[in-house]
């Protein structure tokens, strides 16, 4: 056990964060890639859903830079802990109020978890383990938010089928707000808090200067990932909808294709963090990564059936490919004293770009969904190709 501790880069903290984070996206993940339909059978239009989509990047972007100062400066528990508390009031909103407009005020609240966490995971996971093991790491945390991601919305999907898109994605959120609540005890009684030196009282507030301090690598880096982006965000939330809609997939059916996109993502993890630590260089698995993205709009489109859609999931999986190789870069190329805050300032700059996209996903899908996918894919190559001219490791 200690051997295989050792190899997968496991510490006591990193244990506790990875079982709240497969809790609290087991239960988010159930109702939230039902919402497009949610808010739609509930009178909203495409247009909604486009907000949706763009305030869940704009908002996790907001909270990004938040949650990195936060981290930073109080320490990565409690951050954790307070955000934890505002996704269970963002969940009871959703379960008491049967509105779309209500499910967009929701939304404002449970999504935040996800966007403080990632940059107090990051500086968990650059203090507790070593440069050449970062990778590992970080594989660790994608697999540990990947299984229940697989499994939410196959369990989100059945009480769709069982209740309705109206009462069903309700009763999936009841279970997302026990699940929080079981994190939310398991962060309070084991996590340990680490204390910042000096309390970050020295730390800059304003996330212009500390991103004018990011060297011109991570601008690079940055500029590439804002085009992959937005190549994920014009489609994301209307993917759900071209396939029962369009294809004439059940809602178990959604559930089972996205099961098969995590369970191709938590396979590659592992092998290419392997392959990292051994070749010791990231940016061709980034740039796999990108091309994966580049391609998913265009196999989506071309899908007509169940076994096409099977194939395109399995390409948006392995999308997956460089993910923890581009997080671990953002890391290694951050300031040592403050990798949270930084993180959190990348995140902050590049989803709030990216909102933008979401918006007007929706607005191209409503002229046209083959327009949309197009689009996409053209955004996708776009950042590959300035990834592999102007990025260098």
């Amino acid at each position: 056990m200690t051997k295989l501790k050792e190899i997968f880069s496991l510490r006591k903290n990193l244990l506790v964060l990875l079982s709240a984070a497969m809790l609290i996206e087991l239960g988010e993940k159930m109702g939230e890639r039902f919402l497009p339909l949610y808010i739609m059978a509930l009178g909203g239009t495409s247009l909604a859903v486009g907000f949706l989509n763009a305030a869940d990047n704009f908002l996790g972007a907001m909270y990004a830079f938040p949650g990195g100062y936060l981290s930073d400066r109080i320490g990565y528990k409690r951050s954790l802990i307070l955000f934890n508390l505002a996704a269970v009031a963002g969940y009871l909103i959703v379960i008491l109020f049967p509105s779309w407009q209500a499910a967009l005020v929701g939304a404002v609240l449970f999504i935040s978890w996800s966007a403080v966490s990632l940059p107090a995971v990051m500086s968990a996971i650059s203090k507790v383990l070593p440069f050449h093991k970062r990778t590992m790491g970080i594989s660790m945390h994608a697999i540990a938010r990947r299984i229940p991601m697989a499994l939410g919305p196959l369990l989100g999907g059945l009480c769709v089928q069982l209740w309705g898109e109206k009462d069903g994605v309700r009763v999936a959120f009841s279970f997302a707000l026990v699940l929080s609540v079981l994190a939310l005890l398991l962060q309070h009684y084991f996590l340990e808090h680490i204390p910042e030196p000096g309390g970050g009282a020295q730390m800059e507030k304003n996330p212009l200067k500390v991103l004018a301090l990011m060297g011109p690598k991570l601008k690079s880096l940055l500029i590439s990932d804002i085009l992959i982006r937005f190549c994920e965000q014009i489609p994301y939330a209307f993917v759900v909808i071209w396939c029962i809609k369009r294809i004439g997939v059940s809602p178990v059916e959604f559930g089972v294709l996205t099961t098969i996109e995590m369970c191709s993502a938590v396979l590659i993890y592992v092998p290419v963090a392997w392959l990292v630590e051994k070749n010791k260089t990231k940016k061709p698995y980034i740039a796999i990564t990108f091309g994966f993205f580049s391609i998913f709009p265009l196999a989506l489109m071309f899908s007509n059936s169940m076994t096409a859609l099977v194939f395109a999931f399995i390409i948006r999986g392995l999308k997956e490919f460089g993910e923890p190789a581009r997080k671990a870069l953002i890391l290694d190329l951050a300031p040592e004293a403050n990798k949270a805050l930084t993180y959190g300032a990348y995140y902050l700059v590049r989803d709030t770009v990216v909102a933008a996209a979401a918006l007007g996903g929706g607005l191209l899908w409503s002229v046209s969904p083959q327009l949309n996918l197009y689009c996409a894919a053209f955004f996708g190559l776009a950042g590959t190709v300035y990834f592999l001219l102007y990025c260098a490791e």
